[in-house]
């Protein structure tokens, strides 16, 4: 990536950047020393495994792979400008995401099946990883997007450490499929700007079903109020880019399998009703969904509409609206 040339809007060659004084979380742990114990403590847990909610005990240490199929290294499945995140995050210039293969669920359905569930990636050291995201901070993204991190907190805490003594600078979006530990989230508060966690289901049984994990509801919610307890709703700068604060992301299934209303109401009553919230409307069928006949259709306009109109009455307004993109050119 470090030869990549810049990318800039046809419309926006004029416009400064403009943020707030706010500066990184982890640069304050940075300064304290704080950051580099943490690196330490989170790599004991590596041992007998704690870093997702699975708490599987793998000796991941020794090489021994985890529920995610991960071992010691993180394995990485691209990393790059995202033009198609959700508008606080992507701004004029991009979310600069690292995709890490593998995964803590199962999803039945899932559209990115390629990096979660199959063996895909390359293992990288702790030092390229830092590489990754300072390329990404030359490169003019607003943040560094981790996607799918769950399961390789100590090594994503390693390559930060590395990075922000080389000069990182920019938020760190800790974007999650919200099956995470305490003991992990604890670990990462002062660390992580932006947690953007899935609530993916309001029901136990329907998510061992499609997503093979237990007590996700359980957990979920767990996490999402330690994310919040942290972070607070979600902040933008003057030019409408995120720099701290959560953000919720809910796939509305077709027949309200989901849960939808459950989890409105649970933003809306017990975590704020100032929470940007993004409700998906891109379900379809993708990976093993053909072999579950509720599963086997694209969510409906309909039902879409209905999701939107549950988020509105329980009080939810700051919904993303997914404007779309300005055409860009590249220069240079």
């Amino acid at each position: 990536m470090a030869n990549t040339p810049q990318v800039r809007s046809m419309t926006q060659d004029n416009i400064q950047e403009r943020s707030t004084n706010r500066r990184p979380a982890y640069q304050v742990l940075l300064r304290n020393g704080e950051l580099t114990r943490r690196v330490e403590e989170a790599y004991q847990l590596l041992s007998l495994c704690n870093v997702c909610a699975w708490h599987c005990k793998a000796d991941r240490s020794a090489g021994k792979e985890g529920v995610c199929r991960t071992g010691m290294k993180a394995r990485v499945s691209s990393a790059g400008p995202h033009l198609g995140e959700e508008d606080p995050l992507r701004g004029w210039r991009g979310s600069g995401t690292i995709f890490f293969s593998g995964c803590n669920l199962r999803c039945q359905f899932c559209q990115n099946s390629d990096i979660s569930q199959l063996s895909g990636g390359r293992e990288v050291e702790p030092e390229e990883l830092a590489a990754m995201m300072l390329d990404l901070q030359d490169y003019g993204c607003h943040n560094i997007n981790l996607v799918s991190p769950s399961h390789v907190v100590p090594q994503i805490i390693a390559a930060l450490l590395v990075a922000a003594e080389r000069g990182l600078r920019l938020p760190l979006v800790y974007n999650t499929g919200g099956y995470d530990s305490q003991e992990m989230l604890h670990l990462l508060d002062g660390i992580v700007d932006i947690y953007m966690p899935d609530m993916k289901y309001a029901d136990s049984d329907t998510a061992s079903r499609y997503s093979k994990v237990v007590n996700y509801p359980e957990v979920n919610q767990a996490a999402v109020r330690e994310m919040h307890r942290q972070v607070g709703d979600l902040e933008l700068d003057s030019a409408g880019v995120a720099t701290r604060g959560l953000l919720v992301r809910h796939l509305v299934l077709p027949e309200r399998l989901a849960g939808t209303e459950q989890i409105l109401r649970f933003l809306a009553e017990e975590i704020s009703p100032e929470t940007y919230l993004n409700l998906m409307d891109q379900y379809h069928p993708a990976y093993r969904a053909t072999e579950y006949p509720i599963l086997d259709r694209p969510t409906t306009r309909d039902e879409y509409r209905d999701a939107v109109r549950l988020a509105q009455a329980v009080g939810l307004n700051r919904l993303d609206k997914r404007q779309p993109f300005l055409r860009v050119v590249r220069t240079g």
